[in-house]
């Protein structure tokens, strides 16, 4: 198979997400997308319009020209068939939620109402007080999976050639079907996608592919079309070096390798692409990893599309630790188990992993998440010998002193890596679909996904004395925009921040840069 075939990941038509992949967050997310739908076709002009306005780039507006307009129309039937039962999840949540709301138990038993839970909940939830004496709940979220709620029947794969780094913003468009494209009907977990991804390496059959994916005659010539008889080299040689080698991919995807050892960080990575900005490839990685290190559960630091790239060749992923069972804060954990990945360690702050010549530890993580309560986020250090690298991922340094803390007992690093996305989206463009009580516009704006600006990045520098700092997780490079749906210009205020954090250090002689495209440092 060719290595720039794309395999999307695909939930009802839509770009597959971790947010689809728990079976509330998915059920939540689907109303969304019919809302969007909706509102296109109530007015696909404007849609149109607005995804021309570099000013509306990520916002909820469908890319697609209001020729579309029938076939719009036809996902948003077939949808509210297919998932009627997400859909019946929805509404008991609502339900919940509004009983809780109107709740006068003033601090007394709750046990008398688990009778009034909404019936596709029963059995699913426990009710609570929070601390402020406010009755709430929590979900099973394990038993959730187990459940009809979970729908993998709806999960499928889009292939299709890349070519190019343009996709329609993920979070407001559907995958309709499109004639150069190949849609197969697969759950996500599925080792059928394992043997394709290794086809991309290893020779096999034009009747295996065909068996694999389930063409029918018609569609065989599109298939073949993805196909070459060009044997390319393997992947990437490890590195044996004595030093510790740190290559940056693009965003926050930074593969450290040393000692025996290679770990990779927040995987988004490009296809093989000919022409466009210089980029290491999925042909740039070792064929075993050992670690991945996933920071926080936002689409553009756990990717499914390219986890699902890498599902055959790493042996651990780490993630940050939560079980709350929280609405807004699915586990990571168990998304990715059900995705497939066998070994899948969920680490609490300030937990140590050790390895063979070194070890990973996680950090705390203030910021970035319009001010909920979401425990699955971490940054993280990892030392290979005597060396050690900071990841700070999108963390906002609001309070110093968390740092300070975490200084006195850790020490100083040689390297740091710190993300300057200083001013992110509204907090509802990630939540929103999940809170079942809107933010007012002020609030809304108010609690936006922020990472650290000058000063806040300025203070880690400081605190932690690196030998070099290298600003990532900027969303620069072109295979992102479909991710996040950003472009920067000269005068964004997360460049012009960036830059004077870059121009203060070289100034004080400490090697600093905005990584894009790919890097090579060693330490």
């Amino acid at each position: 198979m060719k290595r720039n075939v794309v395999l999307d990941p695909l939930f009802n038509h839509w770009y597959a997400w971790t947010h689809l992949i728990s079976p509330a967050t998915a059920a939540l997310n689907v109303a969304n997308h019919i809302k969007i739908m909706k509102s296109f076709l109530a007015n696909p002009a404007v849609h149109e319009a607005a995804v021309k306005d570099p000013e509306m780039m990520g916002g909820p507006f469908v890319d697609c020209p209001t020729s579309q307009t029938e076939r719009i129309a036809t996902l948003l039937e077939r949808t509210l068939v297919t998932q009627a039962r997400p859909l019946e999840l929805v509404e008991a949540l609502k339900g919940l939620d509004a009983m809780l709301l109107k709740e006068t138990a003033q601090g007394l038993s709750l046990e008398s109402l688990y009778a009034k839970v909404p019936a596709p909940l029963r059995g699913y939830v426990e009710l609570f007080y929070d601390q402020e004496n406010r009755p709430t709940f929590r979900l099973f979220e394990s038993l959730l999976y187990r459940s009809p709620y979970y729908n993998r029947d709806s999960q499928a794969l889009e292939l299709f050639m890349s070519g190019a780094d343009g996709r329609p913003f993920m979070l407001s468009t559907p995958r309709l079907e499109d004639p150069s494209r190949l849609h197969v009907r697969v759950p996500l977990d599925s080792p059928v996608i394992d043997e394709l991804v290794r086809a991309k390496w290893t020779p096999t059959t034009a009747g295996r592919l065909r068996e694999l994916v389930g063409v029918d005659a018609s569609r065989e010539s599109l298939l073949d079309s993805f196909m070459t008889e060009t044997c390319e080299s393997r992947v990437s040689e490890p590195y044996r070096g004595d030093k510790m080698r740190v290559r940056y991919f693009g965003h926050a995807c930074v593969l450290v390798e040393g000692g025996g050892v290679s770990l990779l960080t927040d995987p988004i990575i490009s296809y093989d692409e000919e022409g466009g900005i210089d980029r290491y490839s999925f042909s740039d990685l070792p064929e075993t990893i050992d670690y991945v290190l996933i920071t926080h559960n936002h689409q553009d630091h756990a990717q499914i599309e390219t986890l699902l790239h890498l599902r055959n060749r790493v042996k651990t992923v780490i993630v940050p630790r939560n079980d709350s069972g929280s609405l807004l804060d699915p586990s990571l954990k168990l998304t990715l188990e059900h995705l497939g990945f066998r070994d899948v360690v969920a680490v609490d702050e300030l937990q140590t992993i050790d390895f063979p010549g070194g070890s990973i530890l996680a950090l705390p993580f203030l910021g970035e998440h319009g001010d909920l309560l979401i425990r699955t986020k971490t940054g993280y250090v990892v030392r290979i010998g005597e060396r050690s690298v900071l990841f700070a991922a999108d963390s906002r340094n609001m309070e110093p002193e968390l740092y300070a803390h975490v200084h006195r007992w850790m020490g100083d690093v040689d390297m740091m890596f710190v993300g300057m996305e200083c001013a992110g989206a509204p907090g509802s463009w990630v939540y929103g679909p999940l809170m079942l009580r809107p933010l007012t516009r002020k609030q809304d704006q108010a609690r936006r996904l922020n990472g650290s600006g000058f000063e806040q990045a300025r203070a880690l520098v400081e605190q932690f004395r690196p030998k070099s700092v290298w600003v990532y997780a900027m969303a620069q490079e072109p295979w992102l925009r479909h991710v996040l749906g950003l472009e920067y210009t000269p005068e964004s205020i997360q460049i012009i921040e960036s830059n004077r954090l870059v121009e203060h250090y070289r100034e004080r002689g400490l090697p600093c840069e905005r990584l894009f495209g790919r890097s090579e440092l060693f330490l």
